[in-house]
Formats: C-alpha cells, structure tokens, sequence
C-alpha cells in the first residue's frame, strides 16, 4: 500500500493495495498513532490493528503528551508525525522516551532531511521513515521491533530463571568471589604488618 499525496502534506485518499500483508500476531502489544490526518491516522490504525496490535490514536501532538504522561507503560510503540500542531514529533519522542524509555518511537513525515532524520535517531527514535512510505516498509519495522521486544523479554526471562534457580545472579556471585579475594589480600596485608 503505497500513498501518492502523503509527501506533498495532501489527502490520503488515494491509496492503492500493492500486496496482502501477513499478520504479525502481536496481540499484547499497544501502539499510540499520532497524526493529525485524519484518513493517515485511520489508516495507520486499520493497518495496525490488522497486524495484531492494539491502538490508540491521537491527533496533535499535545494530546499524544498526555496520553504518555498519564498512563506511561501502556504504550510499546509510539508510531508519530513529524509535523503536528501542539507539539511537533520530537516534543512527542522526548515525553514518550521520558515517560517510558524502553519505548520504541516511529517518526513519519512528508518533510524529510538528513537533519530532521539525524536528529530523530539521536533523541531516542527508533526508526524514521519519510512519506510516501509502502506500509510494507512499515510492516518490516513493527517486525522487527516485535522481534526486540522478544528478544527482550526473553533475555528477562532467562535472568529471572537464573536468579531462580541459584538464589544469587551471576552479579551476587561475582560479588561473592570479590569479597573473599578482599578478605585473602586484608589477611595478607595483615601478615605483612605482623612482620614489620
């Protein structure tokens, strides 16, 4: 799916199905779209919602800071325009990385630079992607943020198990073994000044 008019700041009316899009199957996961558009939020909403995901909208950038602010984990993505009224993408990239840092934020916009894509990546953004996107390119970031936050949990899981099955981390562990070579060299030392 592809939008013709999304660089030129223009209706979204005219988007075309280009191929099926497979389901990501990620029902846990929320995403808050924020856009100002009115037919792109709702299409970003349709197509997200199709991949398995929550979602939640918003259409400036003031009403997507609350959202944040009052319910900070309830977003995983944050999928924004660069240009909105209120608050512009990076007021909204800085309250959600504020709010929640494991956040990924997604920043879309008809008005792409190098600097404005620079500085996404710099603040905390995720990925950046420059309208007129294909929804697949959309498709393969939400992928591969669905695989990260896998692999996250995951790699919790595995600590949470590891705490578990030896009632110290492998962190209490080397805390242990520091501990006695302390002790060993506080001995040493001691003998040494017996010898003085």
């Amino acid at each position: 799916v592809r939008c013709a008019d999304c660089s030129t700041g223009g209706p979204v009316s005219n988007w075309t199905v280009e191929q099926p899009m497979p389901s990501l199957h990620s029902p846990k996961i929320e995403v808050l779209i924020v856009d100002d558009e009115v037919q792109a939020r709702e299409l970003l909403s349709e197509f997200c919602r199709a991949q398995g995901y929550e979602v939640a909208t918003a259409d400036d950038g003031r009403a997507a800071i609350a959202a944040l602010t009052r319910s900070p984990q309830q977003f995983g993505i944050v999928i924004t325009d660069l240009q909105l009224p209120g608050a512009d993408g990076f007021e909204v990239l800085t309250a959600a990385r504020h709010a929640n840092p494991s956040v990924y934020v997604v920043m879309i916009t008809g008005y792409a630079s190098i600097d404005s894509a620079v500085k996404a990546v710099r603040e905390g953004a995720y990925d950046y992607l420059a309208k007129p996107f294909a929804l697949g390119q959309l498709e393969v970031v939400l992928r591969r943020i669905k695989d990260r936050m896998s692999l996250e949990e995951e790699n919790r899981e595995l600590s949470r198990r590891v705490v578990g099955q030896d009632g110290l981390s492998a962190g209490g562990d080397l805390t242990r073994r520091l501990q006695a070579i302390e002790e060993r060299l506080a001995h040493i030392e001691a003998l040494l000044k017996a010898r003085v």
